[in-house]
Order: structure tokens, then sequence, then C-alpha cells
């Protein structure tokens, strides 16, 4: 059995960051947007500030959890969005601003919903 505790205050630090991401990303409606100015580039800086956060928080949480909370929920792809926290610490500057505009645009709102409902079950 895990800490169900310390996994729960991961999952909440999971789903605060994706919330905040979710609110940095409503004004940008499309991929100029993040690079086409200092402050869009700032935005982009920050959204993979905390993707690459979100990518190690749900590594801890298949340490914490010997890898069988996350694989019960299948509707995420949970290697890639551990991956993209690899994939951005360690090629940061070959970020594609339209990779991580598909991954707001598109995942970040059913990640949210996931880590909600693990959230909900556990407690």
């Amino acid at each position: 059995m895990f800490d169900k505790e310390l996994v729960l205050d991961v999952l909440t630090q999971i789903k605060m960051a994706t919330e905040t991401i979710l609110e940095r990303f409503k004004p940008i409606t499309k991929v100029s947007d993040f690079t086409d100015s200092p402050r869009g580039m700032e935005k982009l800086d920050a959204i993979c500030m905390l993707l690459i956060a979100i990518g190690e928080s749900l590594k801890k949480i298949d340490k914490l959890t010997n890898d069988e909370l996350l694989t019960k929920y299948d509707q995420i792809d949970w290697k890639g969005a551990k991956g993209m926290r690899d994939i951005i610490s360690h090629h940061y500057f070959d970020i594609d601003a339209e990779e991580i505009y598909w991954v707001c645009e598109h995942r970040l709102l059913p990640l949210s919903e996931i880590i909600t409902k693990i959230i909900e079950d556990l407690q």
C-alpha cells in the first residue's frame, strides 16, 4: 500500500499546475501568440516550466504507488505526459511552440479532469 496523503498532495499540486496552465493559455489563440513577442515567449516559458513540474510529479506518483495508480486511468497517455517533461528539460532550446500549443489545447483539460477524478476516488 502507498502513502495516500502524500499521493493526494502530489495530485493536488498537479491539479493546480494544470489549472494555472489553462488560465495562462486562455489568451493564446494561435502559436504566433507565443512566438511573436517577448511577452508571448515569457508565457511559453512559464507554461513549459509547469509542464516539467507536472511530468516530474507524475513520475513521483508512479514511484510512490509502485506504478499501480495511474495505469488504472488509461484515458491519459501517461508515458507521453511524463515524456513531455524529459523533452522540455533536455532539449529546451529546441522546444516546438506548435507542440506546446497543441498539448495545451488538446491534452491539458482532459488531464485536469482525470487528476480530479483520481483525487475524488482516493478520498
